[in-house]
């Protein structure tokens, strides 16, 4: 199984993740990640992230799941994005950023199947 690559730098509208270039919200899974593009599957701060953000995630192989609130806990998550992955028994955690990162870096490192929707900015 490939690791999930590690965040590198984290501050305000800027992360750095081995792997990929610089940018400021990501979706990070085994093997690799991409720019999260908030137009992709209709995401705003409110309703919050979509089931289709999560899915992708799935579609990786993740078994464990770390979603972000923003630097300042503005981005929510819908309960039916919580109920996708429970039903795929996934483990989640949703976090404010900083604190989401560093969860996700320690699974990372553990060797864990994690994947993350990490948003920089409010």
């Amino acid at each position: 199984m490939d690791r999930s690559p590690l965040i590198t730098h984290l501050a305000w509208g800027e992360m750095k993740v081995e792997g990929l270039a610089p940018g400021k919200d990501f979706v990070l899974y085994p093997g690799g990640g991409k720019p999260w593009d908030w137009n992709e599957h209709g995401t705003r701060h409110d309703p919050g992230i979509q089931p289709g953000d999560v899915q992708r995630l799935l579609e990786h192989g993740c078994t464990v799941v770390v979603l972000s609130q923003g630097m300042d806990l503005r981005l929510k998550t819908m309960p039916e994005s919580l109920i996708l992955l429970r039903e795929a028994e996934v483990a989640v955690h949703v976090e404010e950023t900083r604190e989401a990162a560093s969860l996700y870096n320690r699974l990372a490192a553990e060797h864990e199947a994690v994947g993350g929707l990490f948003h920089s900015t409010c």
